[in-house]
């Protein structure tokens, strides 16, 4: 799952972006201004950024310089500044695109698309016991035949098979699957949906395999270390 940097200080533009790019199977972290961007970019990994120019304790200009010191990591900046002067400045500094406000959603999915492959960042097969993930495709196998998820399920199966042995929280796996289609997600539903989950990918509950519960934690995906 690609995880996009959100550096924004309107908040309903946020808001409208977090929705979207969740729709798409982005995972996204947000920051608000340029101090609390600093220590996400030194910290948080992140496939992608997405940099509004004017922030109310400085602009984006210097934060892309901050995140291409990470690697080759995509810059996209969302600006109002839409002069040819703004636009240069950006791609002299190493953006990747860069879209003036208001942007048109199709158009940016798109251009997100676009930017992580060129940047290489194109994900390959994701694989657990006889499950596999194309994420390119959004397909799912069980032993070489199709298995078909619902939108949050996939989501949810999803972000395992990202953190191979990790253990996730129950509130973590909250915020990665939150209102994907519209839907709304609770604790108690979570726990409906890792059932179905389970039952849909064969993941025996009374000792599971593939998403194992790690009492008092949450969850993990694999074998038991």
């Amino acid at each position: 799952m690609y995880r996009i940097l959100i550096i924004e200080d309107d908040a309903e533009i946020v808001r409208h972006l977090e929705l979207l790019l969740r729709d798409e199977g982005f995972s996204c972290i947000h920051a608000g201004t340029r101090q609390e961007a600093l220590p996400l970019i030194a910290s948080k990994p992140f496939d992608l950024a997405l940099v509004d120019i004017t922030l109310p304790d400085g602009n984006g200009y210097s934060l892309c310089t901050s995140i291409r010191q990470r690697g080759e990591i995509p810059v996209i900046f969302l600006t109002a500044l839409g002069d040819e002067a703004s636009t240069v400045a950006g791609f002299d500094l190493g953006a990747s695109d860069y879209i003036a406000k208001p942007f048109r959603p199709l158009e940016l999915i798109s251009r997100i698309k676009n930017a992580l492959r060129r940047s290489g960042r194109t994900p390959g097969l994701l694989r657990l016991c006889d499950l596999t993930v194309d994420p390119a495709a959004a397909r799912v196998t069980k032993g070489g035949e199709p298995l078909f998820l619902s939108a949050l399920e996939y989501r949810l199966l999803l972000t395992f098979l990202n953190h191979p042995g990790e253990v996730l929280s129950r509130s973590r796996l909250l915020e990665e699957i939150w209102d994907v289609g519209g839907d709304f997600v609770n604790d108690n539903t979570l726990t409906v949906y890792i059932k179905r989950l389970r039952e849909k990918i064969g993941d025996d509950p009374a000792s599971p395999r593939i998403i194992r519960t790690v009492r008092g934690l949450g969850y993990a995906a694999g074998e038991r270390p």
